[in-house]
């Protein structure tokens, strides 16, 4: 085989797998693009440091007899670009009456 027809051979071979290309690369793209975008991903705030922040204020349980067990649940996120690193146990204040 002469390089004339080895490059012919070649450009075949890079037309024949075009589309395989293009159509593997625009899966990669929306794959991409949905992982980019999926729920639950916080957008950053904050730069330079941490930032945690709760998906609701308050709770309101309503009335509720005494020595009756509640629960709820909040979702934190930490919408800064820096690690979010606790240094003592976190503080949780209840407040009662109103």
């Amino acid at each position: 085989m002469n390089k004339r027809n080895t490059s012919r051979t070649r450009q075949r071979r890079f037309k024949r797998s075009l589309p395989l290309i293009i159509i593997l690369g625009g899966a990669a793209l929306i794959a991409l693009a949905i992982f980019a975008l999926r729920p639950g991903r916080a957008t950053i705030e904050v730069t330079g440091q941490a930032k945690l922040e709760a998906d609701q204020e308050k709770v309101d349980l309503g009335t509720v007899r005494l020595g009756t067990p509640v629960t709820t649940q909040f979702v934190l996120t930490n919408v800064g670009d820096q690690a979010l690193v606790f240094s003592q146990e976190p503080f949780v204040e209840v407040i009662e009456g109103c």
